[in-house]
C-alpha cells in the first residue's frame, strides 16, 4: 500500500505550483473570450479547392465597414472570419465575395477593381449559388446577450459550488471528529477551485499561441468537471467515513487506506472517460473540440486532485486541530 498522506507535501507542492502558473497566465495573456461573451460574428467557410491568401481576404472585404475582421486559416482550405455584428444581408453579401476572391485567384484575369465591381451587385444576387466554397455556420450575439451570457455562466458556476458545500456538510453531517462535517465540503471546494483555475490557465495559453476560444460550451465542460471532480472526491470521502469507526489506525493513516481502496477505481473511471474523450478529439468535428479539450484537461485534473489535494486537505486540518 502506498503512502500518499506521508507525500502530501509534495502532492500539494505540484499543485500550488501548477495553480501559481495558471494565475499567471491569467493575468498575463486573459482569457480569449469568443463572441458568445463579446459580441459579434463568427463565419466559417471551406473551399473546395484553393484557399485565397488572407491578404486577398482583407483586400477584398476592406470597404464592407467590418471593424475588428480577423482572418484565421483552418486546415488546408478552410478558414474563420470573426468581425463585428452584422445585418443577413450584409452576410450574404461577404459570402458571395469570398466566392468570387476565389474565382478572380483562379481565372488569372480580374484584377483587384474587378473584385470590386463584382462583389457591388445587388442584394438580389447574394443568393446565387457558390462555386468554390461553402458556408460551414454563422453565428451572431450582440454585445448585450454577450455580457448577459457572461454573468449567467458566472453565476451557475458560483451556485453550483455553493450547492456542493452544503451537499456535501449534508451528507457528511453524522461523521463530526476528528474534523467536522462542513470541512469536507470546504475540502471538496478547494479542490474544485484548484481544477477550475488550472484548467482556465492552460486555456488562457491556448488562446493566446493557438487563438482558442472561451465560448459558452466552454462553461458546459466547466460544470461537468465540477461534476466530475466532486463525484471523485465523494468516493474518497464516502469511503474515510465508512472506515472511521472500524479503524484502529490514526486519521492520516484511515485516510491513505481509504484512499488505496479507492485509487484503482477513480483511475480507471478516469482513464476510459480519457480514452472516449480522445477519440472524440481526434476524429471528431472542430465545432466541438474545444468543448472536448476543456473536458479532457479538467477530468485529468480533477482525477489528481479527488486523490492527491481533497484528502491530505482533511489530514492537515485534522493535524491542525490537534495542535
Amino acid at each position: 500500500m502506498y503512502n500518499i498522506i506521508k507525500h502530501k507535501n509534495i502532492w500539494l507542492s505540484v499543485s500550488s505550483f501548477l495553480v501559481a502558473l495558471s494565475i499567471a497566465a491569467l493575468a498575463v495573456w486573459h482569457l480569449n473570450f469568443g463572441i458568445d461573451f463579446t459580441g459579434g460574428s463568427l463565419l466559417e467557410v471551406n473551399y473546395f479547392n484553393s484557399r485565397p491568401s488572407i491578404d486577398r481576404v482583407y483586400q477584398a472585404l476592406a470597404d464592407e465597414g467590418l471593424d475588428s475582421l480577423v482572418v484565421q486559416p483552418i486546415g488546408e482550405t478552410g478558414m474563420i472570419l470573426r468581425f463585428q455584428d452584422i445585418s443577413e444581408e450584409k452576410h450574404q453579401e461577404i459570402i458571395k465575395r469570398l466566392d468570387r476572391i476565389n474565382n478572380a485567384d483562379q481565372a488569372g484575369n480580374q484584377d483587384n477593381n474587378s473584385i470590386d465591381s463584382e462583389n457591388s451587385t445587388s442584394t438580389e444576387e447574394t443568393a446565387a449559388v457558390l462555386t468554390n466554397l461553402e458556408e460551414l455556420r454563422f453565428d451572431s450575439v450582440g454585445p448585450s446577450i454577450g455580457q448577459e451570457l457572461k454573468q449567467k455562466s458566472l453565476s451557475a458556476i458560483f451556485l453550483v459550488l455553493v450547492f456542493i458545500v452544503l451537499y456535501v456538510a449534508w451528507v457528511f453531517r453524522k461523521v463530526s471528529k476528528p474534523v467536522a462535517s462542513w470541512k469536507y465540503g470546504i475540502a471538496a471546494i478547494i479542490a474544485l477551485f484548484h481544477d477550475v483555475i488550472i484548467t482556465l490557465g492552460v486555456f488562457a495559453v491556448l488562446g493566446r499561441f493557438f487563438n482558442i476560444e472561451i465560448n459558452t460550451a466552454f462553461v458546459a465542460a466547466i460544470l461537468t468537471v465540477l461534476g466530475y471532480s466532486v463525484n471523485d472526491t465523494i468516493v474518497v470521502f464516502d469511503r474515510v467515513r465508512e472506515n472511521l469507526p472500524k479503524s484502529e489506525e490514526d486519521f492520516a493513516g484511515t485516510v491513505n487506506t481509504s484512499i488505496n481502496q479507492t485509487i484503482s477505481r477513480s483511475i480507471n473511471t478516469s482513464a476510459t472517460t480519457l480514452l472516449v474523450l480522445i477519440s472524440i478529439l481526434i476524429f471528431g468535428g472542430g465545432t466541438i473540440k474545444d468543448f472536448v479539450s476543456a473536458l479532457s484537461i479538467g477530468i485529468f485534473i480533477g482525477t489528481y486532485s479527488s486523490i492527491f489535494l481533497a484528502s491530505p486537505i482533511l489530514t492537515i486540518w485534522e493535524k491542525l486541530k490537534r495542535k
